[in-house]
């Protein structure tokens, strides 16, 4: 017996299978905690994808209710709905929304905080507690600045560049409220320099656009001159137009005309005048000129009817015209240099490039499309474009300078109107 024991002793031929059976629980276990780590990393992505996209969904919400929280819970619960891809549900008494103080930059906060409690395949053998999966995330607006350029319509292309157009505004966000996929382009060979280009859909990037940065997929800008209504209790009309032959030393009281129109090689200049730095109304007639204008001053285009379907002018200035246009500082209509009324029914408006030909202020079409066009330079040494429509066209110049610029404080520009963007800030 001593002989066989020794003998077995130094038999070797079964090594490899005793060392495979005492490493065996090592294997099992390193190949078990293995797989519930993958499982665990992947319910944790998936769980912070549904975190981000929610948190995101609720400032979007906070956005379209001026700040306010009452339905962000709502918009929460429901992005969830659609973007939460892990199997389980989610551990009692979450999500948990909460809404973070604004700061300096950060506004309409959102904090999403998700939790999970599932057994893991391996582990669950040796915990009598399955464990918790849980992550957070924080979304906020973040301002960028005040468009210098607001097309107003939500559908199609609202902001185009074509032919040889050239525009510079290297301190500018050009904005497009429209949620198509192509909501800004740059086409022909035209010639943008901004800060940025933005828009509520997509941007098609095009080598025509020298910008900072685009920002596709941007919460709407509202309508910056939504509150101003004409009145017409302001308006002290005359039957007849505003042309280069009146005699402004006899208006009067009178600040309302039946058209504004200045003749090709004539010119009007409003200077030293009873209606410079006034507002001037054009009761549903047109602004045609076609010779050299100067005013410090607010031309509305508008109609003392308060029907609904009242006729409103149009605006139209050729290539030879000369406007020297600027915006008054105080007032209802501070820092608009050109109004229409918002009942306007759709038309093109018209602002053809002229030798020095300056616009300084808002101009403000917002029913109707714009078109700056022509072949000569307009420069709007701060400016704010906003109408349904813009489009650059031609072989038209323009140098903008954002209402942002320390150049243009106090020019009565609505600088507080800034772009937002909503991004993940933790």
């Amino acid at each position: 017996m001593i002989r066989f024991l020794r003998k077995l002793w130094k038999d070797r031929r079964g090594n490899i299978l005793i060392l495979a059976g005492v490493s065996m629980p090592v294997l099992v276990g390193a190949a078990g905690l293995a797989t519930d780590t993958i499982e665990w990393t992947l319910w944790k992505r998936q769980l912070q994808r549904a975190a981000d996209s929610a948190a995101i969904a609720g400032v979007y919400d906070r956005e379209s209710e001026n700040g306010g929280t009452t339905n962000a819970q709502t918009a929460v619960s429901h992005d969830l709905s659609i973007n939460l891809h892990t199997w389980m549900g989610l551990a009692s008494g979450y999500p948990k929304v909460t809404f973070p103080a604004d700061t300096s930059y950060q506004t309409n906060q959102v904090n999403v905080t998700l939790a999970v409690q599932q057994a893991l395949p391996f582990t669950s053998m040796f915990l009598k507690t399955a464990p918790v999966i849980m992550v957070s995330a924080q979304a906020a607006s973040i301002s960028s600045g005040t468009p210098c350029a607001l097309a107003l319509n939500s559908s199609g292309t609202a902001m185009n560049y074509s032919g040889n157009a050239t525009v510079s505004a290297p301190t500018c966000i050009l904005y497009s409220d429209s949620n198509s996929a192509n909501a800004a382009s740059a086409g022909g060979s035209s010639a943008v320099t901004a800060k940025s280009v933005a828009a509520v859909g997509g941007i098609q990037q095009s080598n025509n656009f020298s910008v900072q940065q685009y920002i596709p997929y941007s919460p709407s800008i509202a309508d910056p001159f939504a509150s101003i209504t004409p009145d017409p209790t302001d308006m002290h009309c005359s039957s007849s137009a505003l042309t280069n032959s009146t005699d402004l030393s006899s208006l009067g009281t009178t600040n309302c005309f039946s058209s504004l129109s200045v003749g090709s090689n004539k010119s009007l200049n409003l200077s030293g005048t009873a209606l410079n730095g006034k507002t001037i109304y054009i009761n549903g007639g047109n602004v045609d000129l076609k010779g050299a204008f100067t005013c410090t001053c607010t031309i509305v285009l508008t109609n003392t009817s308060t029907a609904t379907n009242a006729t409103i002018g149009t605006w139209s200035s050729n290539a030879q015209a000369t406007n020297n246009i600027t915006a008054p500082t105080t007032g209802t209509y501070a820092g608009i240099a050109i109004y229409q009324d918002r009942r306007a029914s759709g038309n093109t408006d018209k602002i053809n490039g002229g030798a020095s030909n300056v616009i300084q202020g808002a101009v403000y079409f917002p029913k109707d499309t714009l078109w700056i066009n022509g072949t000569g330079t307009a420069t709007s040494l701060c400016a704010m474009w906003v109408a349904n429509n813009i489009t650059f066209l031609g072989t038209s110049s323009i140098a903008i300078s954002s209402p942002d610029d320390s150049v243009c404080s106090g020019d009565g520009l609505p600088s507080s109107k800034a772009v937002h963007m909503v991004r993940l800030v933790s």
